[in-house]
């Protein structure tokens, strides 16, 4: 195959972009009015809500629509070229070899039955007619590029026995195999440990200057979008509307979506009490329901009817700017300056007695040696020693990678599993080793649980009242039918739902609404304690906000305890009183917020504050990358469970941390850590994220 052809000019244009759907009930128009240019070399970062048409664009550039998917107004050009007018054999060739794309999740984009290598190979020898050992040999240099360890036991694996963070390794190195002149990244990091997206993030930075690639990045995440883009453009609702470099729409944005988006997440400086988070207004609309004019108008708090909603928005160009535009009439008026304003109460809460004690905890399990049940049996250390109280109307935030033994610990607490040994009281009873059918039903209503997933926790085939009433059923609250369906409409009130919603059925919410009604379900039993399990990470960003908000509030009122299971870190340094750090089952670093966000710091918790992007452009961020992957609990490092990956070990003298298991260190009153390092090393740290010129 001949070489790629030199070519100097934008590598993708897309002009007065149209996308539309065509269902039996008619056209929805997905993507309105989208134009974008990427030039060579250089990244842009795609934002915005589920449902704004960033993957329906990416999708668009691939000509890969589907069945019912059309372009139906203007072009699409790569390297000047227009690919809406490309044959099927010109777009085959060009897939692949010139543009390509990683997904969401890696194993959606490798063959099971196939060994890495062979998967490798595949690109170079169909796209370009390379010779088997020819593509073998460049599979082994872009495994190596991508800092996999040991290339040609990866080439001889199949993708079950790679972790997460190398799938998505080796996908983005299939990617790479032939050289593309663009890649697509759809949410390529968001299955993915914190600490894992932190070298995924500095690979793809690196490689995008090593090959001189240019990026369509897309991400609900800004803090990312801000590591990894030189422009951004945000969507909302299928329309572009704004576009410009970074530092133009992070430090001047010029749209009220944009501030909302900004105003909703946590950034540095956000507290819960002094500066909480706004969530923005109102929900999505869908593509069928658009309002006339400005499509966010209905949301704007700076919304001017007859103005706003008169017609159709363009782009306007930003006199004095780079390149940057916005979609709104009013930008000129608007005080961008202006602080936000919150209405709500923002009084401290003082914690009060402790209603959780969790002492010395251990969780085991056995399992078999082998795949067939034979050989001898192996322990798996879950939880090993964990010891920690929680008192009233206190959060306590746990924190640590996939498998550290967060959820294990939850599912003790909830009575799904029972401890191995050690002690948990709640309200000085024991219930460590009661599982959850002998609780007495008072105890279960006690402590309650919200889940991750709000679209895995209701039943499909029941509406929203009747599934809070089974749960007051089961609790044995009120009399009768009646008291229990006027407290399901409380609870309704309580998560800030229409009353009308106890008629609907799951699949007509949205995400939010469906995690407000698992609060509303955890808080049906009065719950002194609530567990909530990553309950925000499968929500976008605005949505984040208005639901962390109302769990406060609700904590506020009735001083519940809540343990906070979390990976994201600026949402803890927001939320938490307390952090507790775990690691391969150990708890190795607990303290107050401000405490464990100080040095001196664990290694390990100075690693995950590293890793955590954050969308501010005055953060300025030491980078700790871990080597490795988190090891197996079933085979842990002797001595410090962490000493595999740290990178402070050579600190400590004669080899003490591959012998022993560090004791819990008292740094300051109620800040522990579990650590070899002297005294010295911990003095001289340094802060990991800095505020420039704040």
């Amino acid at each position: 195959m001949a070489a790629k052809d030199a070519y100097e000019g934008p590598i993708l244009e897309i002009e007065n972009l149209h996308i539309s759907f065509f269902t039996q009930g008619g056209e929805i128009p997905a993507v309105m009015d989208f134009s974008c240019t990427v030039q060579p070399g250089e990244a842009m970062g795609l934002v915005g809500e589920s449902g704004c048409g960033k993957s329906t664009v990416a999708l668009g550039v691939m000509q890969d629509l589907g069945k019912n998917g059309r372009v139906v107004g203007g072009t699409i050009k790569f390297k000047g070229r227009d690919l809406g007018k490309m044959s099927e054999e010109e777009l085959r060739q060009l897939r692949g070899s010139e543009i390509a794309m990683i997904y969401q999740e890696p194993m959606a984009s490798l063959n099971p039955a196939m060994k890495i290598g062979k998967q490798l190979m595949e690109v170079p020898m169909i796209h370009e007619g390379m010779s088997s050992a020819e593509a073998y040999a460049l599979a082994l240099e872009m495994v190596a590029s991508v800092k996999l360890p040991d290339p040609k036991r990866i080439l001889d694996s199949y993708p079950h026995q790679l972790s997460g963070g190398q799938q998505q390794r080796i996908v983005i190195a299939m990617a790479l195999m032939s050289k593309p002149a663009l890649l697509i990244l759809d949410e390529p990091t968001t299955a993915l440990d914190v600490t894992v997206e932190a070298g995924i993030v500095q690979l793809v930075k690196e490689l995008g200057v090593k090959y001189g690639t240019s990026m369509l990045f897309i991400s609900h995440n800004l803090g990312l979008v801000l590591e990894v883009c030189d422009r951004l453009c945000v969507m909302y609702s299928g329309e572009a509307v704004e576009t410009g470099s970074i530092e133009e729409v992070f430090d001047h944005m010029r749209h009220p979506y944009t501030q909302g988006l900004f105003r909703s997440i946590p950034l540095p400086g956000a507290d819960k009490n002094a500066r909480p988070l706004i969530a923005i207004p109102g929900n999505f609309p869908l593509p069928n329901e658009r309002p006339n004019g400005c499509n966010f108008g209905p949301r704007c708090s700076y919304f001017e009817a007859g103005r706003c909603d008169a017609g159709d928005i363009p782009m306007e160009a930003l006199p004095d700017r780079d390149r940057h535009e916005t979609r709104c009439l009013r930008w000129r008026e608007i005080d961008w300056a202006a602080p936000a304003v919150s209405d709500r109460d923002m009084t401290p809460t003082e914690p009060g007695d402790v209603v959780l004690s969790v002492d010395n905890l251990k969780k085991y399990y056995e399992v078999s040696g082998s795949s067939f049940g034979r050989g001898a049996t192996k322990v798996v250390k879950a939880n090993e020693t964990l010891t920690f109280e929680a008192r009233e109307a206190e959060t306590l935030a746990i924190v640590g990678e996939s498998g550290c033994g967060k959820s294990t610990l939850a599912k003790v607490l909830m009575g799904l599993e029972t401890a191995t040994g050690g002690q948990v009281k709640l309200a000085n009873q024991e219930i460590g080793g009661i599982e959850i059918e002998k609780r007495e039903t008072k105890t279960v209503a006690s402590i309650q649980m919200v889940f991750q997933n709000p679209f895995d926790t209701l039943n499909p085939s029941h509406s929203i009242g009747s599934q809070i009433m089974r749960v007051l059923e089961k609790f044995k609250v009120g009399k009768n039918q009646a008291e229990r369906e006027a407290r399901m409409l409380e609870l309704l009130d309580l998560v800030k739902l229409p009353r009308a919603f106890a008629k609907r059925m799951p699949r007509q919410l949205s995400g939010g609404q469906k995690q407000r009604i698992g609060i509303a379900r955890a808080f049906a039993g009065d719950a002194k304690v609530v567990v909530a399990d990553e309950p925000v990470s499968a929500l976008d960003v605005s949505v984040q906000a208005a639901v962390t908000d109302l769990l406060m509030e609700i904590q506020r009122e009735r001083r519940t305890t809540m343990l906070f299971i979390s990976h994201d870190l600026s949402i803890v340094r927001y939320l938490a009183d307390r952090v507790m750090v775990m690691y391969l089952g150990h708890v190795v670093e607990i303290g107050s917020t401000e405490q464990v966000f100080s040095p001196p710091y664990h290694p390990y918790t100075e690693a995950l504050l590293s890793a955590v992007p954050i969308a501010d452009t005055r953060v300025k961020k030491k980078h700790v990358v871990l080597e490795g992957d988190i090891p197996s609990a079933m085979n842990p490092p002797p001595g410090c469970p962490f000493q595999s990956r740290c990178p402070r070990k050579s600190s400590v003298p004669g080899g003490l941390c591959e012998r022993e298991v560090p004791p819990m260190v008292r740094l300051a009153e109620g800040h522990q850590i579990k650590c070899h390092l002297p005294a010295s090393v911990l003095d001289g740290m340094e802060p990991v994220i800095e505020l420039v010129g704040a």
